[in-house]
């Protein structure tokens, strides 16, 4: 139950058995609400020929990458799952096809993340940078 005092402008939230206040609240002055600066149009942005090949661009490199590495992550898996003497087989000494394989996993990582960031570095960060100088 909600009373408002008149002389404070304050409104005070009363206990659904009316018997005890549970809250206040000072009413609500659309003079104090700050203004929200105007920021980009994003909606033209996003329409634009320049998002648009950038877009492109991202995806001609992230797609085919991302699925060449779910494919090698797959087969190591598989590898492991089905085919576990060959996995065991050792190299040199303790070192067997499995290890060498789980850690070239993580070499792949690496050097994925470092192609794709002189990948932005050199294809998507020029044309970001121009799109923020043509739309700011």
């Amino acid at each position: 139950m909600a009373r408002a005092d008149r002389r404070t402008g304050k409104v005070h939230m009363t206990h659904w058995s009316g018997r005890t206040a549970s809250a206040s609240f000072d009413r609500i002055n659309s003079s104090t609400e700050k203004e929200v600066p105007e920021g980009p149009d994003f909606v033209r942005i996003q329409r634009s020929k320049e998002f648009t090949e950038l877009r492109s661009g991202v995806r001609r490199f992230v797609f085919p990458v991302t699925l060449l590495f779910f494919g090698w992550y797959l087969g190591f898996v598989v590898l492991a799952a089905y085919f576990g003497e060959f996995m065991s087989h050792r190299l040199v000494g303790f070192i067997n096809v499995g290890l060498v394989l789980g850690v070239l996993q993580f070499v792949s990582t690496l050097l994925i993340t470092l192609w794709y960031r002189r990948f932005a570095k050199r294809r998507i960060d020029p044309k970001v940078a121009a799109l923020r100088e043509a739309h700011s």
